[in-house]
């Protein structure tokens, strides 16, 4: 099902989805750029995977259970003081890492405290108030340009960032990572206020929206697939580089990697954003799984090389977030926006589970068994079940009678 033709996006709306998307480009950006740290950090204070990626899991796990209620707050006051204080929160968080001695604090930093602020400036509240503003029918292209601005982020952070870590030292490239998250402060501003929404597609209080929820089948098969989406990132963005060292690849091919997957996924994000507009997004969200699923079966068929990490890196790249602005767009159509970035966290905290085990599982996997096979098998097989999950959903929205999809 497409969306309803509706008027164009105003001045305002427009304002909201450029700040939104430099917010996230930021945010996300600078988390996109973890896995860099993990050997080089490890090295210095003698750090395993598995502790490090512990970390991070820690760090998604926050992330995902914070995010229900920082994005009620957000559909409350408005999306520009949360995104503030989640800036506040992860500059702490960064240069917290920066000056630890061990393990303590870099789970501290990189993974508690930037695990919350991240709940404040990254997806989920950025698209709930980019949802109030922008007319239905144009609402998940506009998720896909703000979800654009996280690999764009990944695209530009990522090879600055090694290029940093080998000239500086990684305690120094954190605090430069600071720097460019004050940069979230002002562009707050941009995303501020509460934008009207109309009656037909405003919904009901939240009590009244989780119970419906709740009681909604196709928002649990949502959230099966959004933790499925997690679980990917996780593993891939924080267990590639050192996967692709293991095989006997330089570093450089490692961060190339993660900066085509940004690239590849600045085109992809936009490109699911604009067919969810205009195509059924559940269709196109059992595509993405699948096609997941096979791209990575490719990778582990084909002899290791630059050349097959830098094609796996692109081709999974142009699936790498394009389940956000579908997901999005599918809980605003079948629930209403009143409450999206509450429902939208909830789902989230699903791909953020994922993602603590994607994290996790892999360094573990790791450790006991000396490579990532078995995880990489799990993501295949995951990657299907994801697809099957969404195929039954019912794009039909709850707020007035439409023809079933």
């Amino acid at each position: 099902m497409s969306d309803v033709t509706s008027p164009g996006m105003s001045n305002r709306a427009w304002i909201m989805v450029v700040a939104g998307a430099l917010v996230v480009t930021l945010s996300m950006g600078v988390r996109q750029t973890f896995g860099l740290f993990l050997t080089p950090l490890g090295l210095e204070m003698s750090i395993s995977r598995e502790a490090f990626g512990l970390a991070i899991a820690i760090q998604n796990l926050l992330f995902g259970l914070a995010q229900p209620f920082v994005g009620a707050w957000a559909d409350r006051h408005g999306a520009g003081k949360v995104a503030a204080v989640g800036a506040v929160a992860y500059l702490a968080g960064l240069v917290l890492a920066s000056t630890a001695a061990g393990l303590f604090g870099i789970t501290l930093g990189l993974g508690v405290l930037v695990g919350l602020a991240m709940a404040g400036c990254t997806f989920t509240v950025v698209l709930g108030a980019v949802g109030k503003a922008v007319p239905e029918g144009q609402r998940t292209l506009a998720f896909g340009i703000v979800t654009a601005g996280g690999s764009l982020g990944q695209f530009l952070l990522v090879p600055a960032t090694q290029g940093l870590v080998d000239a500086l030292g990684w305690r120094d490239t954190l605090l430069i990572l600071g720097g460019l998250i004050a940069l979230i402060l002002p562009l707050a501003v941009g995303v501020a206020g509460k934008p009207a929404t109309s009656a037909a597609d405003d919904g009901p209080d939240l009590k009244a929206a989780l119970g419906e929820a709740a009681g909604h089948p196709s928002f649990w098969m949502l959230n099966m697939g959004f933790f499925v989406c997690g679980f990917h990132i996780a593993f891939v963005g924080t267990h590639l580089p050192a996967y692709l060292r293991d095989q006997g690849l330089t570093p450089g091919v490692g961060a190339m990697a993660l900066a085509l997957i940004g690239l590849f996924n600045i085109l992809g994000s936009a490109a699911w954003g604009a067919w969810g507009s205009k195509h059924s997004k559940k269709r196109l969200l059992v595509m993405v799984y699948a096609l997941r699923g096979v791209a990575i079966a490719l990778f582990l068929l084909v002899p290791i090389s630059a050349a097959s990490a830098l094609v796996f890196a692109a081709s999974f790249g142009f699936l790498w977030l394009g389940t956000v602005p579908l997901t999005n767009g599918l809980i605003a159509l079948i629930y209403g926006v009143r409450n999206l970035s509450a429902l939208g966290g909830i789902v989230f905290l699903s791909h953020q589970v994922g993602a603590f085990l994607g994290a996790w599982l892999g360094g573990m996997a790791f450790s006991v068994l000396g490579s990532y096979d078995a995880i990489w098998i799990a993501s295949i097989a995951l990657a299907f079940l994801a697809a099957l999950a969404n195929a039954p959903i019912r794009e039909v929205s709850l707020r007035a009678p439409q023809v079933p999809a």
